[in-house]
């Protein structure tokens, strides 16, 4: 009988699947126009929302301060994926608004998303990859969208 795998081979792997997805991803998404998009920025652009939101907020959301969150938001701005302007209801407050782009990258990312998940249900079968994901729903907390990794991680 074979000896169990180490008990830090199961986090680095769950680690390395995430970055394979996340990588892949983002080669589709520079070949279908957005080349500039980091992986940090799906998280910014997500927490941002289709309402909006201000920079203490959007760092409250990440987990991040405010400033941090305010360099993120500054660098996406140049890049065309987010504007700011007055929030209608008070105009002393700024809001952080997705761009056209910006919205265009997430709908691209939701189908790059499908078919990836749909190339590791034909490398591994659609049954095992539902178990999978099913393990995976049991291990893990119910709130599967937690946008504070970047905080989590240490930061930008």
């Amino acid at each position: 009988m074979a000896a169990d795998p180490p008990g830090f081979e199961l986090p680095l792997r769950l680690f390395l699947g995430f970055r394979v997805i996340i990588d892949e991803l983002h080669a589709e998404l520079a070949r279908q126009g957005h080349p500039d998009l980091r992986p940090m920025h799906g998280f910014v652009l997500q927490a941002i929302g289709p309402e909006g939101t201000t920079a203490v907020e959007l760092g409250r959301r990440l987990g991040v301060s405010k400033q941090a969150a305010g360099k993120t938001v500054e660098a996406l701005e140049r890049l065309g994926y987010v504007e700011r302007g007055s929030d209608p209801r008070d105009a002393r407050r700024k809001i952080v608004r997705l761009t056209g782009r910006g919205v265009d990258s997430l709908v691209r990312s939701a189908r790059i998303f499908d078919d990836l998940r749909a190339g590791w249900a034909k490398t591994l079968g659609e049954d095992r990859l539902r178990a999978l994901e099913a393990d995976l729903r049991a291990v893990t907390p119910a709130d599967a969208f937690r946008l504070d990794v970047p905080g989590w991680f240490g930061g930008y």
